[in-house]
């Protein structure tokens, strides 16, 4: 697997990383709105709109600031800056995996849709801490 990610080009998996977060933040601009039922996500726990909306708010932030990390990472080619990147890109790896798991546990959208987008994430991330380590 490790040999595999090694093959992969870095910017093939900052692109990835670009479009996992885009279609994340998508998700959840689509849940404020109304369009995708709150009760499809977050395991189908959340006992109502309010009750989601912060989980929904604090995933947007997290998405942007991944997003622009991702860019950023990307372009990062001093020497002294790879330990602090490699650090949070396995810590998004974690994170993006427990969620995985999370996912595959819940409701059918999350199931058939956030899973494959976290599958995404899991992937961009893992490469670039394979890259700058």
């Amino acid at each position: 697997m490790l040999q595999l990610l090694r093959k992969m080009h870095l910017k093939t998996a900052v692109f990835l990383g670009v479009v996992f977060y885009s279609l994340t933040l998508l998700i959840h601009v689509l849940i404020i709105t109304g369009i995708i039922p709150f009760t499809w996500v977050n395991g189908g726990r959340s006992e109502s709109f309010a009750a989601q909306l912060p989980i929904s708010i604090f995933s947007i932030m997290i998405c942007i600031f991944g997003g622009v990390f991702t860019l950023l990472a990307g372009e990062v080619r001093f020497n002294q800056y790879k330990r602090g990147i490699t650090g949070i890109c396995w810590f998004f790896v974690v994170l993006w995996s427990v969620g995985l798991i999370l996912q595959l546990l819940g409701t059918p959208f999350e199931k058939m849709v956030c899973s494959f987008i976290l599958v995404l994430g899991v992937i961009s991330n893992l490469r670039m801490a394979i890259e700058k380590r």
